[in-house]
């Protein structure tokens, strides 16, 4: 099997549009989530949301690659461009080379609503635009950005609900293990306007702790009352150690390992048992001892099922309290399709400048996730390997371990 590096990452975050941005987010404890008055006059229950700013990219690419591209396409874009910017990736690269692209992106629902709400407006499907198509596929940001930066390797779109970007870099990993691929784009993608997230809401699956929009996401604490919704991009550039020596790039780190599993259960209500299969796999398959681990980037969404039974499974697999567990959500809200690629953005930035964001709003634990070590604070700490999950409806589990190069 080739040894899996990375060598470029890219960030389109509600803590920041730059890794530095980002970076300091986590050190300082900032929080991307507000309240947006607009969802409650649209008959939401909940308000809240992550904040991500709207890139302008008419001074980047003309209007004829702009209107196939909806909004989760453009925080994509923005987030590739600067991850093959800091891999040292350039055009004449690409167009000799067939870099890979795997990304993941569960729905799109805007663009969907907005062409079937002209349809039905105009009684004409011609005036929907000649872009709605691309637009309102779920494989819009692969189709986008394999045409934008002329990617000729493979080129898939990874749908798995809230563990869609995790995935995509676990089978990215994979592809260039067994020499399939040499370099491969990876992440994952999410929008954040009202369409993608009416139905959530409707469920009953956000926070309503609208009187204080900061302290609303709350993983694994005692009254923590539902997630917020949050998006943007994360991409990573991973290739063979062998093709980033060849090209003199800087090794950011090392994908160890992927483990995966299906809880074959309950649609929306996790399990304990898978989650503990995927996090078996994974250490079973990276060839550490569980001591070697430093970090564990928790799913932990803030949702009282979830994270209890994350917990419950973090603490069976590695025992009560012995390593720190962290969830970033409590931070940026649930970045949904993204959140696998973004979580491990962030552990590298906290693995890379020798800290842990404290689990933010993390104040009381209850009977479950007492068994973990949470700091509430950030702490100053040297680690060189994390583990990071990501867990999705229909109970897909992925978990990824990484090593510091």
């Amino acid at each position: 099997m080739k040894r899996v590096v990375i060598t470029g990452m890219g960030i389109y975050s509600c803590l920041g549009v730059t890794l530095d941005q980002v970076r300091d987010s986590l050190y300082q404890g900032v929080s991307g989530i507000r309240f947006d008055p607009l969802r409650k006059e649209h008959g939401f229950r909940s308000g809240l949301t992550g904040w991500v700013p709207e890139p302008d990219l008419k001074k980047e690419l003309p209007r004829s690659q702009r209107v196939y591209m909806p909004q989760q396409a453009q925080y994509a874009y923005c987030a590739t461009r600067d991850a093959l910017a800091q891999a040292g990736i350039t055009e004449d690269f690409l167009e000799t080379h067939d870099v890979g692209l795997i990304y993941g992106n569960d729905s799109t629902a805007d663009a969907v609503y907005q062409s079937v709400a002209k349809i039905i407006e105009k009684n004409d499907t011609m005036l929907c635009g000649s872009g709605a198509i691309f637009q309102s596929m779920n494989s819009t940001v692969t189709m986008n950005l394999g045409v934008i930066f002329h990617l000729r390797g493979i080129n898939l779109t990874v749908s798995a609900a809230c563990a869609s970007g995790s995935h995509a870099i676990g089978w990215a990993a994979m592809l260039i293990q067994n020499g399939l691929q040499d370099v491969v784009v990876c992440g994952g993608a999410q929008e954040i306007n009202e369409a993608a997230t009416g139905s959530f809401d409707g469920i009953s699956a956000f926070s309503v702790r609208e009187d204080n929009p900061m302290a609303a996401s709350r993983p694994f604490d005692r009254d923590r009352d539902g997630l917020v919704p949050g998006g943007g991009a994360a991409t990573l550039v991973v290739e063979s150690y062998e093709s980033a020596v060849a090209r003199g790039a800087h090794i950011i780190a090392e994908v160890l390992s992927y483990g995966f599993s299906s809880n074959g259960a309950h649609i929306s209500s996790p399990n304990v048992s898978g989650p503990s299969r995927s996090l078996e796999m994974a250490i079973r398959r990276s060839g550490l001892d569980i001591r070697d681990i430093g970090y564990i980037n928790a799913h932990a969404t803030s949702t009282r099922v979830g994270d209890a039974n994350e917990a419950k499974a973090i603490a069976n697999v590695f025992g009560d309290r012995t390593v720190e567990v962290t969830s970033t959500k409590g931070q940026t809200g649930h970045e949904m399709w993204m959140a696998g690629a973004s979580e491990v953005i962030y552990s590298i930035l906290m693995m890379k400048n020798g800290f842990i964001a404290g689990n933010k709003n993390f104040e009381h634990p209850d009977e479950d996730t007492v068994r973990l070590l949470i700091p509430a604070e950030r702490i100053e700490k040297h680690f060189d390997v994390f583990l990071s999950n990501s867990f999705g409806f229909g109970g897909t589990n992925s978990t990824l371990i990484i090593k510091n190069a």
